[in-house]
């Protein structure tokens, strides 16, 4: 089952400032290039945990006695990491947003480029799909979806369409989808568009938001002092989520100053946002939207 190369795979893993002994994360698992990397760097009493919730990841396990992949979302990362004995570790690498592989399954419904199912889940075994969003979600929701996660400036019509058109017949597969919204998808910017509907609908069926506050949270929890974090992001809802964690450990709004107007905040920025070379672009186009930022916790 082919994978991709890892974007920024060298610059993500040097992130992480590996120490040959340290205890290691990847979230993200997938084809195991970025986690290959770090055995790479890794010494003999070096650990590795991997999370990946998707059944095909299953596929490309490293066998080696330091390696250990959990096949969990990685919101569960601290009670799963426990459950190994794991209470702290040195560094942890994610690799947000959807896998190339994953993409370029037709039959998983991410692609825009493919007719398939209304599915777009990640973990194969939940029970939300893109169906049961776009059927039976309420026409106010689907507003708010397009809108939030979309940012889409036509998410109010964009709702209104999929609620006349399922009142109908039900919406099954994407080419419905797209003739539904048709209207709202000029020949010139229709896949612009198209993909942002797509990760609206996406983010909605994976609580992709949801997943990346608490997986956040959670690594500020289990880092050791000057441990490292090192988060590629694909999109500014995400971005803007790491950005602002980083940065000062909140999504919302400023830390409380004390009286000389000073804070404290938890992690030291390490060098500035990394953005893939012309040349990675050029090899692998999911690259082009890729924003990594390294922290390391104080």
């Amino acid at each position: 089952m082919e994978y991709h190369n890892p974007v920024l795979l060298k610059e993500t893993v040097d992130g992480l400032n590996i120490k040959p002994d340290g205890i290691y994360v990847d979230v993200t698992f997938g084809g195991g290039g970025h986690s290959r990397e770090i055995m790479r760097r890794l010494g003999p009493n070096g650990k590795l945990f991997a999370f990946d919730q998707d059944e095909d990841a299953l596929a490309n396990v490293i066998d080696d006695e330091r390696f250990t992949l959990i096949h969990e979302n990685f919101r569960f990362i601290k009670r799963f990491l426990r459950f190994h004995g794991v209470k702290e570790v040195d560094g942890i690498l994610g690799d947000l947003g959807v896998s190339s592989h994953q993409f370029d399954v037709a039959e998983r419904g991410f692609s825009t480029r493919f007719d398939a199912e209304l599915d777009m889940r990640m973990n194969q075994k939940g029970e939300l799909s893109a169906y049961h969003v776009v059927n039976e979600y309420g026409e106010a929701d689907l507003r708010r979806i397009f809108n939030d996660y979309g940012e889409l400036t036509t998410a109010k019509g964009l709702a209104n369409a999929i609620v006349t058109a399922r009142a109908e017949q039900p919406i099954k597969n994407t080419e419905q989808l797209k003739k539904v919204l048709a209207k709202f998808l000029p020949a010139h910017k229709s896949n612009k568009i198209l993909a942002q509907i797509y990760q609206a609908i996406r983010i909605e069926v994976n609580q992709e938001m949801d997943v990346l506050k608490e997986f956040l949270e959670q690594s500020l929890e289990i880092l050791k002092p000057e441990g490292r974090l090192s988060v590629i992001s694909y999109h500014s809802l995400e971005d803007r989520l790491v950005k602002r964690f980083m940065k000062n450990g909140m999504f919302e709004g400023e830390p409380e100053r004390d009286f000389f107007g000073r804070f404290e905040v938890p992690f030291k920025l390490i060098g500035k946002m990394i953005v893939p070379s012309d040349q990675e672009i050029k090899e692998n186009n999911r690259a082009r939207s890729a924003k990594l930022r390294i922290a390391e916790k104080k």
